[in-house]
């Protein structure tokens, strides 16, 4: 015993050895419960959460809810032990049960945080469509903003040593600036239970949105923002109070009736309208789609036209059928018998008023399908045929004069004169 005096001796000169040595060892008991912990208990824990056939706490495993809560038991421990280290500093006390009680506070939050994650997971999961149409994201953020705000308060007030109850009281003169700061967030807040209130937007809708450049598919709905995946793979991001003070087109309905809309107009030149004479008439009674058309449009013309004759008028009044008109009841015809064509919408075919560009002669239809590679198909399909068609009823595109034709029409004088000096 003697021989050991000697080595404490110094023990009793510098008495914050014992109290350091003291905290050292706690804080390697910490370490050691941590470790235990993460290795020893929350492999059997996430053994046993993958075993089970719940999904919920599946669900909490991904989100690292229980990877977060294995922080605690060391802080725990540290809290707890400082108070049984003797004749150690109050100062030193204060300060480690403070720090640590913060950073208790902080890993319950962030646990909590992992917890409403793993809820609107699992939201999603049971059930895929009344998630997307129901949304719940935007209100468990908000949850979240309001945790850490309280965990903000709170952790302020242990490091200082004041009651949080003095900092809540302080947050009234603090209002306006709280207003100012957490504006968007308000603004997003209201957003979001308006939007999904009113079912204005899912996730999977098409939105239009051109003056923010967005055009595709909605893939996240969130508190402050919406992102919307566009047609070229780039990612638009709108301020979720953006959709209520602005306006924007929601193709749902679109998707949901079945059909999508062909609105396109043949452009066709004036000066080939004209009337058939009874050759070609004949001639296009070979079209299997418009030959019931030409016979009753003869039975009516031919008791007009007796009418007329009967009274004497004018044969100018007489009517005639014309190359137009009998497109116009082809291509009507040819919409109806084509499968693709969405038969229970409306339907027509129209003339729009004449211009400097040709007689629109405008279709009006639906396809049965909306996909947009299908559909583009069943349309460039319509118009491919009727523009190969057109000269079979004497009609011409109307287009702007091209290098070519302007070559062809400098070239025709010439021609003229050359053939009229040969003769």
């Amino acid at each position: 015993m003697e021989s050991i005096n000697p080595w404490l001796q110094p023990l009793h000169e510098w008495p914050w050895v014992i109290p350091m040595l003291l905290l050292s060892a706690l804080l390697l008991v910490a370490a050691l419960a941590d470790w235990i912990t993460r290795r020893v208990l929350l492999r059997v824990a996430s053994a046993m959460v993958r075993a089970s056939p719940t999904q919920w706490d599946d669900a909490l495993l991904a989100r690292g809810v229980l990877d977060r809560l294995g922080h605690v038991l060391p802080a725990l421990l540290i809290y707890a032990g400082i108070v049984l280290i003797p004749d150690i500093d109050s100062g030193v006390e204060t300060l480690v049960r403070n720090v640590t009680a913060a950073y208790m506070v902080l890993t319950v939050v962030r646990a909590l945080s992992a917890l409403l994650s793993g809820i609107n997971d699992l939201y999603t999961q049971r059930d895929p469509e009344r998630a997307q149409a129901r949304p719940i994201k935007g209100y468990l953020q908000v949850i979240k903003i309001v945790l850490f705000v309280a965990a903000a308060i709170l952790i302020v007030a242990v490091l200082i040593d004041r009651s949080p109850l003095l900092l809540f009281s302080g947050l009234g003169a603090m209002t306006a600036v709280l207003m100012l700061v957490f504006k968007d967030t308000i603004l997003s807040l209201v957003a979001s239970v308006q939007l999904s209130s009113n079912d204005m937007v899912r996730v999977g809708d098409w939105i239009e949105m051109p003056q923010l450049g967005a055009d595709g598919d909605v893939i996240d709905i969130a508190l402050h923002t919406v992102k919307v995946q566009n047609w070229d793979k780039t990612i638009t991001t709108i301020p979720t109070y953006r959709l209520i003070n602005e306006s924007f087109r929601n193709w749902r309905g679109m998707s949901e009736a079945g059909g999508r809309r062909i609105m396109r107009a043949l452009l066709l030149d004036q000066s080939s309208v004209r009337f058939l004479s009874d050759e070609e008439r004949d001639d296009l009674r070979r079209i299997a789609l418009i030959d019931g058309y030409l016979d009753k449009k003869r039975s009516e013309l031919e008791v007009w036209n007796k009418s007329l004759r009967a009274e004497g008028k004018d044969p100018v009044n007489s009517r005639r059928v014309t190359n137009i008109g009998t497109l116009r009841a082809y291509v009507e015809a040819y919409l109806r018998a084509n499968p693709l064509i969405h038969q229970q919408m409306t339907l027509l075919v129209r003339q729009l008023a004449p211009g400097a560009e040709g007689l629109p002669l405008q279709i009006y239809c639906f396809t049965t399908t909306t996909e947009w590679a299908a559909y583009e198909s069943i349309q460039s399909d319509i118009f491919d045929h009727l523009l190969a068609i057109l000269p079979r009823f004497g009609l011409r595109v109307f287009q702007s004069p091209s290098g070519a034709d302007v070559g062809a029409a400098l070239r025709q004088p010439g021609e003229q004169h050359e053939q009229a000096a040969a003769d």
